[in-house]
């Protein structure tokens, strides 16, 4: 059984609160950063093992999170975001035993170089120290954020949101009797007990300097506050506003899979096709079918003159259609003036988070892959692959699109920092 909620009178109870759990988890993130890759692997498989048996509560826990969500109207992707089953549980107590699997990132060697004066120098792998994690609706994040920052040798606060506060409850005591089984301290991760909005907000200010990086999982509005008002690095992505681009050199069968995958496979994931971008030169029998499979298989298609010439059942697309995250089944569609088009409209209306072309032209493959400036970009591959656990990750923290530091997939590499050992012999600087 997980602890009630606490129950806070004042601002201040709330800071007092947070400021308490930073300083825990700096002095955990201490101790994690010596721990050896067999410590932080066997509190992996022992939360795996945890979590598997405690499936019932979990679900039951869930059951009353869903239950909540639909008397308050949620519905769609939000929805689905937040309810697990049994095969979804499953999945997560398989995500962590995937991160345990995973090489120790802490301690790699990243270069080694030797100087003419007969120093060594390597660049070195190491945590960062103490990762705050802010999400919506998804409950699974509260495992795969905190094995992650575990297994890179980082301490992790987790905000869960009010939504989904009794699943990753839930799943939280699992992971702490993981912790417990490994000798690990428990304040490794930790999971912010009250729901009082005033928690955010002192972990954007970085708790007196206890976090590191603060890395948002969920809608456009909290990525954009915690961007906004963090003083502290962010690891983000705003929109996952993605493309599918059919070139005039596509196989028809092929395009008409991937575009089916890119939109319906998870309509509420940052991976799902928004837009749909069909050659102008392509012949109708290979732009027609992919349209009619989208609006066969339940989606609604936005469309301008050209798309809609393809099928009557094609809803006319207004400007802002362009640009807009659905995270639902509907797709705008436009025809563009080839791949030049093509990146224009990706560059104008895109995220820079995930774009893909389909085509069998070796040469306008490559320039797409080359020349458009997102996190992730894909040749005759569906958009639904921007996720960590399918780039070889074993679990994503979440995808970023900013510059510096970590971009796309969010997994242990990008959960480190390194520093530089030298070794020398009595050199002194003249």
């Amino acid at each position: 059984m997980t602890a009630p909620l606490k129950s806070l009178d004042s601002a201040d109870t709330v800071i007092s609160l947070m400021r308490d759990l930073g300083l825990r988890a700096r002095k955990a993130a201490r101790a994690l950063a010596l721990a050896p890759a067999a410590q932080k692997d066997k509190a992996l498989r022992a939360m795996a093992k945890a979590i598997r048996a405690a499936t019932p509560e979990i679900l039951a826990a869930n059951e009353s999170d869903v239950a909540d969500a639909k008397a308050a109207g949620v519905t769609g992707s939000f929805l689905d975001r937040l309810t697990l089953d049994k095969k979804r549980v499953a999945a997560i107590a398989e995500g962590l035993e995937a991160v345990a699997q995973l090489k120790d990132p802490v301690g790699q060697v990243m270069s080694k170089w030797k100087r003419p004066n007969g120093m060594t120098i390597e660049r070195v792998r190491t945590p960062i120290g103490v990762i705050g994690v802010i999400y919506e609706s998804r409950p699974n994040v509260t495992a795969d954020a905190g094995a992650l920052c575990l297994k890179a040798g980082n301490a992790a606060i987790l905000r869960g949101g009010s939504d989904s506060h009794r699943s990753s409850r839930a799943i939280h005591a699992a992971m702490l009797e993981g912790l417990r089984k490994a000798k690990l301290p428990e304040d490794a991760i930790q999971l912010v007990p009250v729901r009082d909005r005033a928690a955010v907000g002192e972990m954007l200010a970085g708790l007196g300097g206890a976090i590191d990086v603060i890395v948002p999982r969920g809608g456009k509005s909290l990525v954009a506050r915690v961007q906004e008002e963090a003083r502290v690095p962010v690891f983000a992505h705003l929109e996952g506003i993605c493309h599918v681009y059919i070139d005039k050199a596509a196989k028809p069968a092929m395009a008409k899979e991937i575009a089916l995958n890119a939109k319906m496979r998870r309509t509420g994931v940052c991976g799902a096709a928004e837009t749909l971008l069909l050659d102008k030169d392509a012949p109708a029998k290979l732009s027609a079918p992919v349209v009619t499979a989208l609006l066969d298989a339940g989606c609604e298609v936005r469309g301008d003159a050209a798309v809609q010439a393809l099928d009557p059942r094609v809803k006319p697309a207004g400007n802002e259609d362009f640009g807009k995250e659905f995270l639902e089944a509907v797709i705008a569609a436009k025809v563009v003036d080839g791949i030049d088009g093509a990146m224009a409209h990706i560059a104008r209306y895109g995220s820079q988070h995930t774009d893909a072309i389909v085509t069998q032209d070796k040469a306008a493959a490559e320039r797409f892959l080359n020349e458009v400036d997102s996190a992730i970009v894909l040749h005759n591959a569906s958009t639904q692959f921007a996720d960590g656990g399918e780039f070889g990750f074993g679990a994503e923290i979440g995808i970023a699109t900013g510059r510096m530091h970590a971009r796309g997939p969010v997994g242990i590499e990008q959960l480190t920092s390194f520093k530089y050992r030298v070794r020398g012999s009595g050199q002194t600087r003249p």
